[in-house]
């Protein structure tokens, strides 16, 4: 049987979801094409806040990596954003001319922020909070601004100005309304919210209107935003504005096909209870951008509902009906509880269940019609949320319990609800995860059955806790009542070396956030379990404080391997080799002569053309080598350090038929701006002047290559042991980009990689997708690593000619009968 074409536009939480029950149910029925307009699989948007403060990482939230999407037979476009659909000819246009037929068309376009329209709102520096872009602008901002101010104090914008403050900027959040988050707190809770985010050093301006943002008008133009600028005429720095105002479904593609949407303003398009469009039977809809019953959902749950009735459709089983949800709503802010759901306002005919402890810091209001919960509001205490929303959606009565409602479920003593365990307590059809609709059952199941013994290990197989993670404390309850001793909270972490448990990102961040300089100082705030370190761990935290800190933290000599104390490889007979530079494996007469020469004075057995194109003197004696380098007089070559090793190059359009660029060039240019660069492990490239690849750029950590338009560059290559074959990062067109990319991409390498980690394993642990967002979608970015690259290179020491400069210890080179005391 032939199969039908399912398109899918959009790549999001609800549209994926959607594509996951259909193949649970219809594996075989379509043929699937998925358009992303951004260049990453499908992750956990709302987990994009824990991104910003640091407890996550993008790598940690993506939810379906694009392996999956291979494994399903799925065809995904990623960074191609669809341009038009021809209903008549069924066909899907993407900007770049992709183009994609369909049988069954789902619309999953999600939505768009709200900016607010005052003067500035265009000015560098303004942002909306949205995406991985949006998150990681902020993050880089971060690093260099100090004013954070973010307009809006929902949800949204308190998770933004958290993360913003825990990165280390002053934040402001600004609110028209009178209280915090007031679509689901009242004016109590918001109260009690206010404070303690005010003690951990928010600061707040409620009520207030903004005017306009004003911009940095250097040399005439609005530039950079400077200030924010109230109705009232006052003023308040910011260096970056994040607009958390809420969004508006994205159906701007939806009303050029003609199809029917919401005529308020914020409506999207309009779907039925099969989530099929009213418009036409072949297109469907769910997430943020689809309006059912006149209701644009902006929460997981109900549009993972939405995809799992959709796809019973899509799947030709013509049964599930969707016919709206319940929301509830948590803060992802560490540190601080709140739930609300259902209409915890009240008002006439309602009745109220209040419970205030200001001191302690706990409020809970329940709300009651004829005799059913409808609505919660909790702070400081909501271990009982969901047990009050499943109350909630349920109808269920309540007089009966209704004197020890507000006390939880765990006092309740009819249904076995005694004892401290909520989660034994429990039902096997209890659900657990409402965003996913799992059940405790399920969860209990997936332990035993697979051997799960962390909750990574349970998101991943059943994705409880996975969304917005609410229901965390549960599953891992459930972990522990069904795994025993066995559970384990988070995957053991590998540490830097025995001397402590920090591992590397830990030893990094820490650095970092604190501003160390010295080992000393590493030791003192980790705790190092052995006073001195050892071998292993002193020579990464000098890389980490160096290239972290250059030009402040200083370069430790008796930190570093024997190789590079030394500045030339040992060998196995305790001689040395000596690798002199040479610019893209280019020399000259007269640099052959003067090796021809210290060849000879100095007794050197072996003279050996390398595989990087150079050539290396082997078998120099320790007392040797500054007598070698002095009347070699060329640069050092770092062929043994962790750093630049070498730019092998072919001769290029200079001399070769077939070249189409002139890779000499290009890789002596390469080679001068990234000389005497140190990094986690070796760096090598290669740049080949057409498609022939005569250089082996593909297998090299950046590989170039000339074509016709300009050149193609790879990352990620390694010929060493096991032979990894680059990957295709991004083509430009001039070496001036060439230059920035590459420098680019090894600054980002040499911030977040871990000491002795290849950028092959690297890129595998970060991401390729990570490392692209990074470098290819953020111009402000890549060109602040290029710099931060320039600017630590620059005045960089030549330790041959240099010895003093480059804080050598000369006396290693006397021999042991001649040195001083």
């Amino acid at each position: 049987m032939k199969k039908m074409k399912l398109v899918m536009v959009g790549n999001g939480m609800a549209g994926v979801r959607t594509l996951e029950e259909l193949l649970k149910i219809a594996p075989d029925l379509y043929d699937i094409t998925v358009f992303s307009a951004e260049p990453h699989p499908n992750y956990n948007r709302i987990l994009l806040s824990p991104v910003l403060s640091g407890e996550q990482t993008l790598d940690e939230i993506i939810l379906n990596p694009v392996s999956w999407y291979e494994e399903n037979g799925i065809t995904l476009h990623l960074g191609k954003r669809v341009a038009k659909v021809d209903r008549t000819r069924r066909i899907v246009y993407a900007e770049d001319g992709t183009e994609a037929e369909y049988d069954r068309l789902l619309m999953a376009t999600g939505s768009n922020p709200f900016m607010l329209p005052v003067p500035g709102a265009n000015l560098e520096g303004v942002i909306a909070y949205r995406d991985i872009a949006d998150t990681n602008t902020m993050i880089e901002t971060a690093r260099t601004h100090k004013h954070a101010v973010v307009i809006g104090g929902g949800l949204l914008g308190l998770e933004a100005a958290n993360g913003l403050m825990l990165r280390g900027m002053q934040v402001t959040v600004v609110h028209v309304m009178p209280w915090l988050m007031e679509r689901q707190l009242d004016d109590v809770a918001g109260g009690l919210l206010r404070k303690s985010l005010e003690d951990r050093g928010l600061k707040f301006a409620l009520g207030a209107q903004t005017q306009a943002l004003i911009g940095d008008q250097a040399d005439g133009k609005a530039g950079r935003v400077k200030a924010i600028q109230f109705k009232d005429g006052t003023e308040l720095p910011a260096d970056l504005v994040v607009m958390a105002v809420g969004i508006r479904p994205n159906t701007a593609l939806a009303k050029s096909m003609g199809l029917l949407c919401a005529q308020d303003g914020r409506g999207g398009i309009v779907v039925d209870d099969t989530l099929q469009t009213t418009t036409d039977a072949r297109i469907y809809s769910v997430g943020e951008c689809a309006a059912h019953r006149g209701i644009a959902y902006g929460l997981v749950a109900p549009l993972f509902e939405q995809g799992k009735v959709c796809a019973t459709h899509l799947a030709q089983f013509g049964i599930g009906r969707y016919t709206g949800s319940q929301t509830s709503t948590k803060l992802k802010v560490t540190g601080i509880d709140l739930f609300s759901a259902g209409n915890f306002t009240g008002g006439e005919g309602f009745e109220e269940i209040v419970l205030s402890d200001p001191v302690g810091g706990v409020y809970k209001k329940l709300v009651i019609k004829d005799d059913k919960l409808v609505g919660a509001c909790l702070y400081g205490d909501t271990v009982d949320g969901s047990w009050y929303f499943k109350l909630l959606r349920e109808g269920r009565k309540v007089h009966d319990i209704r004197d020890k409602l507000m006390f939880g479920e765990s006092n309740i003593g009819d249904a076995g609800h005694q004892g401290h365990n909520k989660a034994s307590a429990m039902a096997d059809a209890d659900e657990v995860c409402g965003c996913n609709g799992v059940t405790k059952g399920a969860i209990c199941k997936a332990i035993k059955e697979k051997g799960l013994f962390t909750l990574d290990e349970v998101r991943k197989h059943t994705k409880a806790s996975a969304s917005c993670g609410s229901c965390t404390g549960l599953v891992e309850q459930l972990i522990m009542f069904t795994a025993g001793g066995d559970y384990s909270a988070t995957p053991k972490k590998k540490a830097v070396c025995a001397c402590t448990d920090a591992s590397h990102q830990e030893v990094r961040d820490t650095i970092r956030n604190e501003k160390i300089l010295t080992i000393d100082g590493v030791y003192q705030r980790l705790g190092w379990k052995t006073p001195n370190g050892c071998a292993s761990c002193r020579p990464a935290l000098n890389y980490y404080l160096i290239s972290t800190w250059p030009k402040e933290a200083q370069d430790d000599p008796q930190s570093r391997f024997i190789n590079e104390r030394s500045h030339a490889n040992i060998q196995k007979d305790g001689t040395y080799s000596v690798v002199p530079r040479m610019w893209g494996g280019e020399t000259t007469a007269a640099d052959l002569r003067r090796i021809a020469d210290v060849a000879d004075k100095y007794a050197i057995p072996t003279v050996k053309v390398t595989g990087g194109q150079r050539i290396d003197l082997l078998g120099v004696k320790k007392e040797d080598l500054q007598g070698v380098w002095q009347d070699l007089g060329m640069p050092s070559g770092f062929a043994y350090g962790k750093s630049l090793r070498t730019v092998k190059t072919c001769v290029g359009s200079d001399w070769c038929r077939f070249g189409t660029q002139n890779s000499t060039q290009l890789g002596k240019d390469l080679e001068r701006a990234l000389w005497a660069m140190y990094s986690p492990h070796k760096v090598k490239l290669a740049v080949s002047g057409c498609p022939r690849n005569c250089a082996e750029a593909g297998i090299k950590d950046v590989g170039i290559i000339g074509v016709d338009s300009g050149w193609e560059m790879y990352v990620g290559g390694n010929g060493g042991i096991k032979t990894e074959v680059a990957e295709f990062f991004v083509k430009v067109k001039t070496t001036a980009e060439v230059l920035e990319y590459a420098g680019a991409f090894l600054q980002l390498y040499r911030e977040e990689g871990w000491y002795l980690e290849r950028t092959v394993h690297y890129i595998n642990r970060v991401g390729l997708d990570y490392v692209k967002d990074k470098i290819l979608n953020n111009a402000e970015l890549r060109r602040q690593l290029w710099e931060r690259l320039q600017f630590a290179l620059d005045g960089a020491a030549d330790p041959w000619l240099a010895s003093a400069q480059a804080s050598v210890d000369v006396r290693q080179f006397e021999p042991v009968a001649n040195a001083s005391a």
